[in-house]
């Protein structure tokens, strides 16, 4: 009996599950196969972004300026071929429009601007992403050793990246071939940084010697370094107020740089600011402001970490910022383009007229 009842219980699980398999769906007979990834180049989506969040945009934005620096375009920038292409922290731009950048987890991100007829950046091309090397020519492992945060490029090629977490400095040097050699640690400020506060803003500064770069701290510091000497403190260029932080250096014009300052709070969410000042080996009553980019309220924004400068089309400098979206849905990596042209010199005062004698 109670081999009976065992049987026809097999018999019901089995017909059963015959049932089961009957009512499943079609499979394909090859399932798709993704494709074989061979060397760094990747596939880039690039999406026009405006200049204004809203639509229709505020009076202040209309007419496609926020005061003399003239929007050049902009784009969101995704690839479908990496997760890795996220966390950017700093550009650099050449005379070409190749564009280098670097990344929190050790990467490095190579692409070429595009640009449509009137000189506006419409997208990228020719995407290439590859890991920062060690001391050891291997790639970076983690975020603890790959945390890249700035990027220069000194007058022979040779480039410099900062990183925090484990703050240094390296130089990677420019061979004949047009590659780059192992790194090897150079000088960097003589302080203790905040882990996740380091040394953000980095730029080259030939104007005081070749092998000369400027480096800032995320709370406003700044420090004059040499390959050959030291790194000695300048005054600070201290952020609007305490929610701010320095995160970007370009130098341009001989001895002036264009300062990044972000800035977040849950109300008003990433703010960005653009500083060009005058010289900022001056001291801090002296230090002057030739003009200020504001990137808040209806501007389309994010967390602003990048800047670059070259001359536009028709002669103007061209600030390209970069955003770092931190690997998070609902931030964007955004590459944004303004032209910007001094103001005309004011003209000279007349001669004052001497006095009459009596």
């Amino acid at each position: 009996m109670i081999g009976g009842l065992r049987s026809l219980l097999v018999l019901g699980l089995a017909t059963a599950m015959l049932g089961q398999c009957a009512k499943a769906p079609p499979q394909p007979a090859v399932l798709p196969v993704a494709p074989v990834k061979v060397g760094p180049e990747i596939s880039l989506t690039t999406t026009p972004v405006p200049l204004s969040s809203t639509n229709p945009p505020p009076p202040s934005l209309a007419g496609g300026a926020i005061g003399r620096f003239v929007y050049a375009g902009g784009v969101a920038i995704t690839s479908a071929d990496t997760s890795r292409l996220h966390g950017l922290s700093d550009l650099r731009i050449g005379g070409d429009g190749a564009l280098i950048a670097v990344s929190d987890d050790g990467d490095l991100f190579e692409a070429r601007l595009k640009l449509d007829e009137a000189g506006r950046l419409v997208g990228l091309t020719d995407g290439k992403l590859s890991p920062l090397k060690g001391l050891d020519g291997q790639p970076l492992q983690g975020k603890e050793q790959g945390d890249a945060e700035g990027l220069a490029i000194l007058p022979n090629g040779d480039r410099l990246v900062s990183f925090e977490r484990d703050h240094r400095i390296w130089l990677y040097p420019k061979l004949a071939d047009g590659s780059f050699g192992n790194p090897r640690a150079v000088n960097k400020p003589a302080t203790t940084f905040p882990e996740n506060e380091g040394m953000e803003a980095l730029t080259a500064y030939p104007v005081a010697g070749p092998d000369a770069y400027l480096v800032g701290g995320e709370e406003g510091e700044v420090w004059l370094c040499r390959l050959s000497a030291p790194c000695a403190s300048l005054a600070p260029q201290s952020p609007p107020d305490f929610t701010w932080g320095l995160t970007g250096f370009a130098a341009f014009d001989g001895q002036a740089i264009a300062a990044l300052y972000r800035a977040f709070d849950p109300i008003r969410g990433w703010r960005g600011q653009v500083r060009f000042v005058v010289d900022p080996r001056a001291p801090a009553a002296r230090q002057a402001v030739a003009a200020t980019l504001n990137l808040d309220g209806a501007t389309t924004r994010d967390n602003f970490e990048g800047i670059a400068l070259v001359k536009s089309p028709t002669g103007a400098t061209r600030i390209y910022l970069l955003t770092d979206d931190n690997a998070i849905a609902g931030q964007r990596t955004l590459l944004m383009a303004f032209d910007w042209t001094p103001p005309p010199p004011a003209p000279p005062a007349p001669p004052k007229k001497p006095a009459r004698r009596r």
